[in-house]
């Protein structure tokens, strides 16, 4: 579960009035401070705990309005963005698998990394034109993950 669909999880349980409302917005206030959120809105949202203008925030996060760019990359560049981005998900993938546990041996356990900021070299309209390809799917704000594997 990504940060968004765990913002989701925290916005539904306030909807439904489950108990641990408290939790819950001090929750949704600490991922909504990763997220490209002003920080002056999300100070107004959590003082006033406003629950339909923190859906909106929410949804706002889960279908960002996109600004169609009509310039049109060449296939090689598409390509060596994707190879590059192929590369960072596997090296970051491989550094969470490895990383040591109490013991002298790694875990042993699957990487839970499913999206990933995509390398900056590459400006965003090639990544936002990878993912009107299908070659990529867009996962909240500046995340990328990759098309073929599923959520």
């Amino acid at each position: 579960m990504n940060a968004v669909q765990k913002l989701r999880s925290v916005v539904t349980d306030l909807k439904a009035g489950k108990p641990g409302a408290a939790e819950n917005w001090e929750l949704a206030f600490r991922l909504l401070s990763r997220m490209n959120v002003g920080a002056a809105q999300l100070d107004e949202l959590m003082k006033s705990r406003d629950l339909p203008a923190l859906d909106r925030i929410v949804t706002q996060i889960e279908n960002p309005v996109q600004t169609v760019s009509t310039r049109e990359f060449p296939v090689h560049d598409l390509d060596h963005a994707l190879k590059a981005f192929n590369k960072r998900l596997k090296v970051m993938r491989l550094a969470d698998e490895s990383r040591l546990g109490g013991r002298y041996t790694s875990g042993g356990r699957k990487s839970a990394i499913d999206a990933i900021r995509p390398p900056e070299e590459f400006p965003k309209e090639i990544w936002d034109a990878l993912v009107r390809a299908g070659k990529l799917r867009a996962e909240g704000p500046g995340f990328y993950a990759p098309r073929d594997e599923t959520h």
